[in-house]
């Protein structure tokens, strides 16, 4: 026996009906509702991951620019602003066509660590442009980091969980901590 549509009862039968795919529905939209906490955890952690990673790429960029380019280049950061950037020395060039300026993501708040050292306190060279007065990290035209640069720049979500950026113990480049105390390189 075959229906209009040419297929026989059999076939026919092994359809899901409209229960079973509620149930399935139902069901989906329990696990999602027990999965969706977790899920939220994951992408605000990713959040900053994400800005660490963005910030020690940052201070790779930063070194190659001023290396490069034979001109200091700054990486400041603006806490009360919550933003951050890279460009070169205003008090070298007038206008930086390759400046970057970022936003952090609202989920992370950044801290920075103070780099108090006796070229600083001895008036030596520090940044004059626009951003001098924020904490930045400054890279000399061979790719050095400057003795004034901040040590360390803490990055903290909303869960209190931290990542560092800190100063690597060669102090040639930075380098992402997540322990709970930053390791903070010996001055020599």
């Amino acid at each position: 026996m075959t229906l209009q549509t040419g297929r026989t009862k059999s076939e026919a039968l092994r359809a899901f009906t409209l229960i079973e795919l509620i149930m399935v529905m139902t069901l989906l939209v329990v696990v999602i509702s027990v999965a969706a906490p977790s899920l939220a955890g994951f992408f605000r952690g990713r959040a900053l991951d994400s800005e660490a990673r963005r910030l020690l790429s940052l201070t790779r960029q930063g070194q190659s620019r001023a290396a490069s380019g034979g001109v200091p280049v700054v990486l400041w950061v603006d806490p009360m602003q919550h933003t951050y950037g890279l460009e070169e020395d205003s008090s070298y060039t007038d206008k930086d066509t390759k400046a970057v300026e970022y936003t952090l993501d609202s989920n992370v708040s950044i801290e920075v660590g103070t780099a108090i050292t006796p070229n600083r306190l001895l008036g030596g060279m520090a940044s004059t442009g626009k951003r001098s007065a924020l904490p930045q990290i400054r890279f000399q035209p061979d790719g050095g980091i400057d003795e004034s640069s901040l040590e360390t720049v803490r990055l903290r979500d909303r869960e209190g969980t931290s990542v560092w950026l800190a100063l690597a113990r060669s102090r040639l480049n930075y380098e992402i901590h997540n322990q709970a105390e930053p390791r903070v390189p010996a001055r020599r």
